[in-house]
C-alpha cells in the first residue's frame, strides 16, 4: 500500500480541523469483523458509540447486521431510523430517561429496544413503567465481572435478581451484558488468559439459568475482549471502535487485523518562535483524556512533539520547521476515535481518494427528537 494512502484530492476545499472517512477502509474492518465470527452476523451486535451515524448504520445493515449497541438514547433512535432490527442501551437507563425509552419504542415499533439492570430497585422502576405503557419491556442484566464500573457480580444476588425478571410479569429477561473493557495487555494470550478467567465464575450461573430460560444471550465485550470472546459460538460479541480503529488499539490489540478508517485533518496556521509550529487542532478537536502526546500521531510527519493544547491551538515542537509552511495539512490518527468523533457535526467522506460526500455524525446530540 502506498505510503500515502491517506492524501486526499481537493484537500483545498476540506476544512479543518476536521475528521475524514475513508470507507474502503471501513468495508475491510467490517469484513473483518464479521470474518472473526466465522461469518454468523447473529453473532455480532456492534456498538454505536463510535461512529453516531447513519450513513455508517446503514453500511452495516448492507452487509446483514441488524442488532446494535449503544450507549444513549439519542445513538439508539439514530440507528432505529437507519433501520436497526434491534438495539441494547447499554446504560442503565434512570430519571426522565426510562419515560425517553418508552417513548422511543412507540416511535419506532419496527425496532426492538432493550435495556440493563444491575439491581433490585431499577427492576421495579421499569415494572411500573410497563405497568404504566400497559406493555412488556425486554431487558439484560448487567453483570460485573471486574471492570467494577457497573453490573452485579456474579453469584447468588445475580441468581436472585434473574429469578425475579422472571417471575415479573411484565418484563422478560432477554439475557446477560458482559463488558470486560479493563483487559487490554498488548500480550494477547496474557489478555485472554484474564479474560477467561473474569467470565469463569459466571459460567455456572449462566448454565443455572438456561434451564428456565434456555434462549437466554450472553453479550460480552467490546473491541479489546473481541479477539477472545468470538471464539465462543454462544456469546454474542459487540466490538465497536474496530469499525474505524484509532491509535491506541492499533498499539494495544496487534491481533487484531483492522485499519484506520479515520483520520483528523489540520494545518499549520503559524510558526511563533523557532522550532515551533502551531497547528488548529486544540483539545476541542481531539478527544483529550490522555496527556496531551498521546492525542494524535500525524502520518505525514516526524521528529516532532505535540508540545501543548488550548482550546483552538496545538503547538508543535518540530526539528526542521522549516519543511512546514502556513496552510501545510497534516493528516493524524487520534489515540481515542470514540470521544473525538463525539466533537463534530460531520464527516467528509472518501472513496479512492476523493471526497464523495458529507454525513451528518447525528447521535453526538444528546436528545435528537425523544
Amino acid at each position: 500500500m502506498q505510503a500515502d494512502w491517506y492524501s486526499v484530492a481537493g484537500i483545498d476545499h476540506i476544512d479543518s480541523p476536521g475528521v475524514v472517512l475513508y470507507t474502503d477502509r471501513m468495508e475491510h474492518n467490517l469484513e473483518e469483523m464479521i470474518r472473526m465470527v466465522g461469518g454468523d452476523v447473529r453473532r455480532l451486535r456492534p456498538h454505536l458509540k463510535t461512529n453516531k451515524m447513519p450513513g455508517v448504520v446503514k453500511r452495516m445493515i448492507g452487509k446483514g447486521l441488524s442488532n446494535f449497541k449503544t450507549s444513549t438514547i439519542a445513538e439508539a433512535e439514530m440507528a432505529a431510523a437507519s433501520g436497526a432490527g434491534s438495539v441494547l442501551i447499554a446504560h442503565q437507563l434512570t430519571g426522565p430517561k426510562i419515560a425517553r425509552f418508552s417513548a422511543l419504542s412507540s416511535r419506532f415499533p419496527e425496532t426492538s429496544f432493550y435495556t440493563i439492570i444491575d439491581n433490585e430497585h431499577t427492576l421495579r422502576l421499569w415494572e411500573q413503567e410497563a405497568v404504566r405503557n400497559r406493555s412488556n419491556i425486554a431487558v439484560y442484566i448487567d453483570v460485573n465481572n471486574g471492570m467494577n464500573r457497573s453490573g452485579i457480580e456474579p453469584g447468588p444476588e445475580l441468581e436472585l435478581l434473574a429469578r425475579k425478571v422472571l417471575q415479573s410479569g411484565v418484563l422478560e429477561l432477554k439475557g446477560l451484558h458482559v463488558y470486560d473493557g479493563h483487559h487490554r495487555d498488548a500480550d494477547y494470550e496474557r489478555r485472554k488468559k484474564k479474560l477467561e478467567a473474569g467470565f469463569s465464575p459466571l459460567e455456572a450461573t449462566i448454565h443455572t439459568l438456561k434451564k428456565d430460560c434456555p434462549q437466554l444471550e450472553i453479550i460480552s465485550g467490546g473491541t479489546p475482549a473481541f479477539t477472545t470472546h468470538a471464539l465462543h459460538k454462544d456469546r454474542v460479541c459487540s466490538p465497536g471502535t474496530c469499525v474505524f480503529w484509532d491509535w491506541g488499539y492499533g498499539e494495544k490489540l496487534p491481533e487484531q487485523k483492522f485499519k484506520h478508517a479515520v483520520l483528523l485533518v489540520t494545518r499549520v496556521i503559524s510558526k511563533p518562535a523557532k522550532g515551533l509550529v502551531t497547528i488548529d487542532l486544540g483539545h476541542k478537536a481531539v478527544a483529550s483524556e490522555n496527556p496531551v502526546d498521546q492525542r494524535i500521531k500525524f502520518l505525514n510527519l516526524d521528529r516532532y512533539e505535540l508540545l501543548s493544547q488550548s482550546e483552538e491551538h496545538g503547538v508543535l515542537r518540530v526539528d526542521d520547521p522549516e519543511r512546514l509552511q502556513i496552510g501545510d495539512v497534516l493528516y493524524g490518527v487520534p489515540y481515542h476515535i470514540c470521544p473525538t468523533i463525539n466533537l463534530y457535526d460531520e464527516i467528509t467522506v472518501t472513496e479512492e481518494g476523493e471526497k464523495t460526500e458529507v454525513w451528518e455524525i447525528t447521535a453526538r446530540k444528546r436528545r435528537i427528537t425523544v
